[in-house]
């Protein structure tokens, strides 16, 4: 188990609905997905890099600035469109390249470090015997309610200390390792039946899914001068 490297899926598509040309837009003067992809490329897990693309400006911008170390495939057009779900995504990737082993990310990760993927992978290599996959959370711990109104991890009117209530977690979707065989055992799925979480913190788990989220993300970035 210890010789275990991973192949990185980072899929990609052209549309952007709510950051429009989200991917190839200037982040801290490069395109946005550069630095995930630089990310990556630091981490000694991290054998081979697959783009899933539907865009021919992302891919001939990854042959231009990557060349042999970043592989592309096309999206095939029934996986095109902003309402396929990403297991379907990863199930062609699958289908098309070859490994067992697998870390999916996103481009919308910026500040995600490779130190941390590391310890993630060392995390997955060393537990496999008890969990078959691990997934990126965020600590939620704050007075929650649902739609209707009603507490959902607290006890109305008793005002607990916020530090005293049990924590919640959120998929932030940061990274997720699995294997093959977890994969496809899950139903074709990147949480695996017996998942382990990986509490990341809020700055490196910065997902840009609105435009505020690009401005925020890009100065925690210059701030931090992460890489």
């Amino acid at each position: 188990m210890e010789g275990i490297k991973f192949i990185a899926l980072v899929p990609m598509k052209g549309h952007s609905e709510r950051v429009p040309n989200k991917n190839l837009r200037n982040f801290a003067g490069k395109p946005l997905y550069h630095a995930i992809i630089n990310t990556l490329k630091m981490s000694k897990y991290i054998k081979n890099i697959v783009v899933n693309t539907d865009s021919t400006k992302i891919k001939g911008d990854i042959l231009d600035c990557f060349e042999e170390d970043v592989i592309v495939v096309d999206r095939p057009n029934n996986l095109v469109g902003d309402f396929v779900a990403m297991n379907e995504i990863i199930d062609h990737d699958l289908s098309v390249i070859d490994g067992d082993y697998f870390m999916q990310t996103h481009s919308t990760n910026p500040l995600l470090n490779y130190q941390t993927i590391n310890k993630a992978a060392v995390k997955f290599i060393s537990n496999q015997e008890r969990f078959d996959s691990i997934f990126a959370v965020t600590r939620i711990q704050s007075r929650l309610f649902n739609s209707a109104g009603n507490p959902i991890n607290h006890t109305q009117g008793e005002l607990q200390r916020t530090q005293d209530l049990d924590p919640i977690f959120e998929e932030n979707s940061n990274f997720y390792f699995f294997s093959r065989d977890s994969f496809n055992r899950a139903g074709n799925n990147r949480i695996g039946v017996n998942p382990m979480m990986y509490e990341l913190d809020k700055i490196e788990s910065t997902d840009i899914d609105e435009e505020d989220d690009f401005k925020i993300a890009e100065m925690l970035h210059k701030a931090g001068n992460l890489t």
